[in-house]
Formats: C-alpha cells, sequence, structure tokens
C-alpha cells in the first residue's frame, strides 16, 4: 500500500535520477499543471509584431485539450481571430492587453459551446472593423458566454456584439465605443450586471430582438455614463439602456446619467420592470416605455433632469398596462435634442391606457405635472395619492370625446399657477380647474379629494 513515507521516497528518488527525468516543458507542462501558458507556447509579450497565427493556433490547441489559457501580463497584437467553439481564455486584469492590430476583426465566435474571457483588456485602437462583424468580440451564437472583470476601448463599432447568446456580463468596463457599448439580439437567457459603460457615440447597453418575443434580460447594477447620439434620430439613438421588442426583462438598480436622449428606453417590450434606477441629467425623456408593449412596472425610480420625466404612452400602436409607482421625478426642462411635438417637453410622468399612477413626487415639471391622456387616446387611468410641486398645470387630463374611464382623486398640488387640475382637448385647456370645482362635461371623468396650496 502506498502510505505518506513511501510516496516522499518516490518523489527524491525521482529527483536523484538526474537531467534524464528532467520535467517536459511547453505543452506538456501547461497539460500537466491544467492550464496553458500563452508565453510558454510561444507568444512573446510586449512584441508589437502581429502575432494572430501563434494566438490562434494556442486557442486552437486549449480547445481540443478543453484547457484554459492564460495570458501573461503584456500587450499582443492580434487580428481576424476565429474563436474556437469552447475556450476560457483568463488574462491578468489591466496587465493583460489584446491590442487589434486592424484590417478585419478582432474575435469572432460563431455556435459556440462555451466561452469565457476574465481578466482581460481587449482594445480596438479604433481602428476600422469589418462589414462581416458589429463589434469587437462579435458572438453569432453561444450556449454559455462569460465575460467577467474585463475591460473593452476603442472599438470601431458595438464593444460587445452578441446574437443568440446566453450568459453573463459582468464587473467590467466598457468605453469609447463608435457605436453601442453591449449590443444583444435574440438573448437566450442573458445577464448584463455590474459593468460601467461610458463614453460611446450611440448608444449604452443595447437588448433588441428581431421579432418580439420572450427575452427576459436582467440588466441590474450597471453604470452607465455620457452616451451621445451621434446618428442623430429622435430616440433611436443616444439612450443609455435601450429595449426593443425584448419582453421580460429586468432593468434595476442601475445608475444612468448625461444621455442624449433617455437613460431607459423600451420600445415594443412587454412585461417590463423597470425599478431602482437613478437616471440623470437626460436630453430627452428620461425613462420611456412606449409603443407596442402590454405590461410594465415602472417603480422606485430617481429623475433629476431631463425633457420630460416618465412617459408610458402610444394607446394608438397598442401600447398599454402598466404602474408608475413611487417615482421621484425633478427638476425638468422645456428644451430637448430636436423641436418638440405638441404639447411640449416639460412634462414630469405621462400615462395612457390601463395605468395607475400612485405614490409618485414629482418637482419642478415645467409644463405639467401630471399628464393623462392624448387626445381620444386615454382609457382606465388611475391617478391617486401623488405629490406635485412647482409644475404650472398640476395634472392635465384629457376630455376629448371617446376618452375611457379616469380617475383623479386624493392627490397634493403645490402651487400650480394655471391649475391644480384642468381638462385639456388636446394642447388647449378646455376646462377651468376641476380640483376647485370646475364644470366638466367628460362622462367617465372623477376628480375627488385632492388637496391643492
Amino acid at each position: 500500500m502506498l502510505n505518506r513515507r513511501a510516496f516522499l521516497a518516490g518523489l527524491a528518488g525521482t529527483a536523484a535520477a538526474g537531467p534524464a527525468a528532467a520535467l517536459p516543458s511547453g505543452i506538456e507542462t501547461a497539460s500537466i499543471r491544467g492550464t496553458l501558458d500563452a508565453a510558454e507556447l510561444g507568444l512573446r509579450p510586449g512584441v508589437y509584431d502581429d502575432q494572430s497565427e501563434a494566438f490562434a493556433r494556442i486557442l486552437a490547441k486549449a480547445a481540443e485539450r478543453d484547457a484554459p489559457v492564460h495570458l501573461p501580463p503584456g500587450d499582443y497584437v492580434v487580428s481576424n481571430i476565429v474563436l474556437p467553439r469552447r475556450l476560457r481564455l483568463v488574462g491578468v486584469p489591466g496587465a493583460s492587453r489584446i491590442l487589434y492590430g486592424g484590417d478585419g476583426h478582432l474575435f469572432l465566435a460563431e455556435a459556440a459551446d462555451h466561452l469565457e474571457f476574465s481578466g482581460l483588456l481587449l482594445d480596438g485602437a479604433n481602428h476600422r472593423l469589418g462589414d462581416h462583424v458589429d463589434g469587437l468580440l462579435t458572438v453569432h451564437g453561444a450556449r454559455h458566454l462569460v465575460v467577467d472583470n474585463c475591460r473593452l476601448l476603442g472599438s470601431g463599432k458595438n464593444a460587445l456584439a452578441l446574437e443568440a447568446v446566453a450568459g453573463r456580463i459582468e464587473r467590467s468596463h466598457i468605453s469609447g465605443a463608435a457605436e453601442a457599448g453591449i449590443y444583444s439580439v435574440q438573448a437566450a437567457g442573458l445577464a448584463i450586471a455590474g459593468n460601467t459603460v461610458t463614453d460611446c457615440a450611440n448608444g449604452g447597453i443595447l437588448v433588441h430582438r428581431w421579432q418580439a418575443g420572450p427575452d427576459g434580460t436582467l440588466v441590474t447594477g450597471n453604470r452607465v455614463a455620457r452616451i451621445a447620439a451621434q446618428r442623430g434620430g429622435t430616440g433611436q439613438y443616444g439612450n443609455g439602456i435601450n429595449l426593443f421588442r425584448a419582453d421580460g426583462a429586468v432593468v434595476t438598480g442601475n445608475h444612468v446619467s448625461d444621455c442624449a436622449f433617455s437613460a431607459i428606453r423600451a420600445n415594443a417590450a412587454g412585461n417590463l420592470q423597470v425599478a431602482s434606477n437613478t437616471c440623470l441629467r437626460s436630453g430627452e425623456t428620461a425613462l420611456y416605455a412606449e409603443f407596442a408593449f402590454e405590461g410594465a412596472v415602472i417603480s422606485g425610480n430617481i429623475v433629476d433632469g431631463g425633457a420630460n420625466g416618465i412617459s408610458v404612452v402610444n394607446f394608438n400602436d397598442g401600447g398599454r398596462m402598466a404602474t408608475v409607482s413611487g417615482n421621484l421625478v425633478r427638476n425638468l426642462s422645456t428644451e430637448g435634442p430636436y423641436p418638440a411635438d405638441p404639447p411640449g417637453f416639460g412634462v414630469g410622468i405621462t400615462v395612457e391606457a390601463d395605468t395607475a399612477v400612485t405614490g409618485n413626487v414629482v418637482e419642478n415639471a415645467p409644463l405639467y405635472g401630471l399628464k393623462l391622456g392624448w387626445g381620444p387616446f386615454m382609457r382606465n387611468v388611475v391617478a391617486t395619492g401623488n405629490v406635485v410641486r412647482g409644475a404650472p398645470t398640476g395634472i392635465a387630463v384629457s376630455v376629448v370625446e371617446g376618452t375611457g374611464a379616469a380617475v383623479v382623486a386624493d392627490n397634493v398640488i403645490d402651487g400650480a399657477a394655471r391649475g391644480a387640475v384642468v381638462g385639456y382637448r388636446w394642447i388647449e385647456a378646455a376646462t377651468d380647474d376641476l380640483a376647485a370645482g370646475g364644470r366638466h362635461t367628460a362622462r367617465h371623468l372623477t376628480v375627488a379629494g385632492n388637496q391643492v396650496s
């Protein structure tokens, strides 16, 4: 039987055997340790010659053995790397730098099983990316992708471009992308958590689908700042977090500031949760749920600065069913990134159909504190228990023929010089102050118990 004494004696015998018994080097040594060391296999840190061929050969060897690859500190210039189906590439955070050499792409994966990147810096050096890729790291199909504690800088398109990917993007820093920081389409169970995305030209974190359907991406605890809209438009670009047709997404606990358009914008995204986010200094509507969505919970968010605060709209295109509760909205502006459609910028909270607006605080909205409906597009709206301060019109409610039921009750409205609760026909005031006993002819409108000062 092998005991501890016999085991140690065997080791001593091996050491005494001399050079003939020396341990192997290179791939064999790395294999014994379980991790392939890229430097030992021929990759040279700090050499500014293109090392793509050696790099690809090491990744292929690692895939054959299903072994991780360790990338020692240093700079490595590579281009046009097609990733194997299985890969774990591990570096020293902030020190293992992969520099894109240009003329094609950096990393491209197709139909991967497991890809994992940890502790790497990927620098696109603002070089052009080819038409066949959408990002510095482009993944078309992955059963499991992990990007953890990485930095992605200076991409000529998106930093991360993902299609039909499951997995997680976390604790990473992304900046300087010529398009968006993270672009995910048709996700299959993705978490985007704890990242910092800054200084991107057209978007921060984008979660899209080709057709509306279940997505379920979790966007939690990220910090997004200074997102521009260099492509222009009226909201397609320039958003910190943008959802499109992605049902069941959860956007919570993010800090989003200084975006050209919205901090958080959801278009045709149903069963949406947007909760406990901080949205600062948005260029247009800070928090938006629009077009053909059904189901949105918008709660506990802070909006400070923006052309509008929170908009849950487009009943004319099927947008309906929401709760807007416990939000704090303040310090809005009448100025936006383009000439505003009627009624203009400067509205605290706007809703249209099958929506409860409860327990919110709106302060310093220069047009309306709350806007309920637009023309005939209002149905089943309840506005109760809200506090509105410093808005010229506290609550504007549509009284156009064809509107559905609305209840405006038990709100506190302070400093509304043009009226606490006023009925509107489109942009024109059509009633006196309903909170002060003004008359109206809207059969399904109830105004009661509001406190005005």
